[in-house]
């Protein structure tokens, strides 16, 4: 039974024969399987069915077939011709091949599907990680920068209640002692304050805190929050630490006067919490220049 050429099999199979002889000159004309290679892997091309640029003799180092070499060619001449039924067997077996040629490329293009979509998969699970690490990372920043603020604030007080100490050592030491002399009532001890001299009404309700505004010689005014069993020396403190220069610097101190009833408050008053002194919730102090003596 004569065989079909590569070309006349190709053409037999429904492939263009411009096609046909492109896909068999870039194979080098090695037979019709690589032919078929090159089409199928080549059928989406937008430039297929452009011819080449260069003769397709001697592609390879091979001699050019008869459709190459024109109808004069003698090449060729006398060969069979295949009957119908030899023609239908050959193009039936060529369609198979073409069929399995496309099963295994869809099959490649399947697999490299699956892989990219896997490799989508795990970029997406490495950014979901990498986010949630920085979350917890700046949770946990933020987390240490408010103990830290904590801390610093604990230590502030810390440094404000040593300052008071020391001042009323200070002030002891400079008056002689009358300081140390005065009985200093429980400023933490629970349970009701004991009622003030005749002239401190009695209060119908507890305060844990006394709004303090003190005048200052220049006619600026301070205004803070203290709470009712704080000392008034916290209150001197607080004076000292914010008034101007005008009124004598950091060393000279300072005498507290109430607005009314007008008086003026003793180094043992000092020792004396505000609520005692009745400046609970909220009282006018007035900062006068005291000379020490």
């Amino acid at each position: 039974m004569a065989e079909l050429t590569a070309l006349e099999s190709l053409i037999e199979m429904g492939f263009p024969k411009g096609r046909a002889e492109k896909a068999l000159a870039l194979t080098g004309n090695q037979g019709i399987e690589a032919a078929m290679d090159w089409l199928v892997e080549h059928e989406d091309d937008p430039d297929v069915d452009e011819p080449l640029a260069t003769p397709l003799g001697h592609v390879l180092g091979r001699e050019p077939t008869p459709s190459e070499q024109g109808p004069g060619s003698a090449v060729g001449e006398g060969k069979p011709v295949l009957t119908e039924e030899e023609r239908q067997e050959q193009t039936k077996r060529m369609l198979e091949l073409v069929a399995q040629k496309q099963r295994e490329r869809e099959e490649r293009e399947e697999r490299e599907a699956l892989e990219r979509e896997r490799q989508r998969r795990r970029q997406g699970q490495e950014l979901t990680a990498a986010r949630q690490r920085l979350q917890e990372d700046e949770m946990r920043r933020a987390a240490e920068e408010r103990r830290r603020e904590k801390a610093e604030e604990l230590e502030a007080r810390q440094r404000v209640r040593e300052k008071i100490e020391r001042d009323k050592a200070e002030r002891a030491k400079k008056y002689g002692g009358n300081v140390g002399s005065q009985p200093s009532p429980p400023a933490t001890e629970p349970g009701p304050v004991p009622s003030s001299p005749s002239r401190e009404p009695p209060t119908k309700r507890e305060y844990d805190q006394c709004r303090i505004q003190v005048r200052l010689p220049d006619g600026t005014s301070l205004t803070q929050t203290f709470r009712a069993r704080e000392q008034l020396a916290a209150v001197r403190l607080y004076v000292e630490l914010h008034r101007g220069e005008e009124l004598g610097g950091a060393q000279d101190p300072v005498q507290l006067l109430s607005g009314f009833p007008r008086r003026a408050f003793s180094e043992a008053d000092m020792e004396r919490p505000l609520q005692e002194l009745g400046l609970v919730p909220s009282a006018v102090l007035i900062v006068a220049k005291k000379c020490p003596g």
